[in-house]
C-alpha cells in the first residue's frame, strides 16, 4: 500500500512564506514525477508544479518566481517553498504523484495526498 503524507500549510498573512511537504511511502519500486496542484473553493484542481526524477520542473505561471519545488529521490518526498504568498493563494493543496507500486500490475498510477489548507491572510 502507497501513502502520500503532506505537513506544513496553516494560516499566513500576506506576503509571508510557508513550506509544504510530501513524503510517498509504502511498496514503492519507482517514483516517475511527485508534484503538487492547488483547489480553492468553487475552482477546479490545478496544477502548481512537478518536478520528475531527473528534476525536470514544470510549474504554473501564477507562482513563477514565488514558489519553488524541490525533491529528495532518496526519502521520495517533495517540498514546495512558498514566498510573497497572496490572498490569491489561498486554497487546499494537494501533492500528487505518478509511481509505480509493487502491487501496480497494470503500470504506475497517480497517487494523492489528502490535502493540506493554506489560508493567506491578515
Amino acid at each position: 500500500q502507497v501513502q502520500l503524507v503532506e505537513s506544513g500549510g496553516g494560516l499566513v498573512q500576506p506576503g509571508g512564506s510557508l513550506s509544504l511537504s510530501c513524503a510517498a511511502s509504502g511498496s514503492i519500486f519507482s517514483v516517475i514525477f511527485m508534484g503538487w496542484y492547488r483547489q480553492a473553493p468553487g475552482n477546479q484542481r490545478e496544477l502548481i508544479a512537478v518536478i520528475t526524477s531527473g528534476g525536470t520542473i514544470n510549474d504554473s505561471d501564477s507562482v513563477k518566481g514565488r514558489f519553488t519545488i524541490s525533491r529528495d529521490d532518496a526519502k521520495n518526498t517533495v517540498y514546495l517553498q512558498m514566498n510573497s504568498l497572496k490572498p490569491e493563494d489561498t486554497a487546499v493543496y494537494y501533492c500528487n504523484a505518478r509511481l509505480l507500486g509493487y502491487r501496480d500490475l497494470g503500470g504506475p498510477r497517480d497517487y494523492w495526498g489528502q490535502g493540506t489548507q493554506v489560508t493567506v491572510s491578515s
